[in-house]
């Protein structure tokens, strides 16, 4: 049950950690690891998450994952009311290439039904944001509608994260890997999938600094992509981005607390449109 190097993991992501293995402990009961591999087996194809984001990354057009997220442990509530069908579409509208969705519940007042709700409101593929930690989760998304999962390197070891993802492509699931720094990039290239997140927010301090994309990009072969995570919020950071070659994107804040998400994801990628 251990996590990454427990000395390093962040108190708020060590506590988060802690409290999904208790939240899988009271699931299992109600639906076993055979009841979710047979809901997964249920699901029509998945959406093709990797490719969305191929297609236009390749074309050197943004590629928007837009977040659908209501609360976070820093922030607090960023959306009232919150109604993940019509942000959904919103998005969708806007231009985004996927959804992401929380579903965690006790730290981001996520819910699995939030997810089933924003990807029956649109044709996006839907990442499940959660804090992957073991087999169960991954059926479980795949039951609940996922296209992919994430799976953040601050707090799974490399052999973690590589059960993970296996077990995730053997049921059709894509994989975004989540990472931070230099460390945790060395084990997330280990990892077959393409998809590699950088989160350009110190999960100790909470400050945010683009440069954490920006270096850690240097290392990522041209076979892969790329993908910024936290701290767009203007025009100026999408062109930062755009100018060395990034062209994946994970926003949500800024959506959130605009009145109308999609628009404002319109202006902030394609001003032009």
């Amino acid at each position: 049950m251990s996590n990454r190097h427990l000395d390093k993991t962040p108190t708020i992501l060590r506590k988060i950690v802690d409290r999904k293995w208790e939240e899988i402990g009271e699931r299992k009961p109600q639906l076993s690891v055979s009841d979710l591999k047979a809901m997964a087996g249920d699901q029509p194809p998945a959406r093709g998450f990797a490719d969305a984001l191929r297609t236009r990354i390749e074309a050197k057009t943004p590629a928007v994952i837009a977040e659908i997220k209501k609360a976070s442990p820093s922030k607090g509530i960023l959306r009232d009311p919150f109604e993940p069908a019509a942000i959904a579409e919103s998005y969708e509208q806007g231009g985004a290439v996927c959804l992401s969705v929380l579903t965690d519940r006790d730290f981001f007042q996520g819910h699995e039904d939030y997810l089933k709700a924003a990807r029956a409101a649109c044709s996006l593929p839907v990442i499940r944001k959660d804090f992957m930690v073991a087999p169960y989760q991954v059926y479980e998304s795949r039951a609940i509608g996922a296209d992919c999962i994430l799976l953040i390197a601050a707090c799974l070891t490399k052999d973690q994260m590589q059960e993970l993802e296996g077990i995730a492509h053997e049921i059709g699931l894509d994989v975004l890997v989540e990472v931070h720094d230099g460390e945790e990039m060395d084990d997330a290239l280990t990892l077959k999938t393409p998809l590699v997140g950088i989160n350009n927010r110190n999960l100790h301090t909470f400050d945010v600094s683009l440069d954490t994309t920006f270096d850690l990009h240097e290392r990522i072969s041209a076979d892969r992509l790329t993908i910024t995570e936290s701290g767009i919020m203007t025009r100026d950071d999408v062109e930062a981005m755009t100018s060395r070659g990034i062209y994946g994107f994970l926003v949500g804040e800024s959506f959130m607390r605009a009145d109308e998400p999609g628009q404002k994801l319109q202006e902030l990628f394609f001003p032009e449109g």
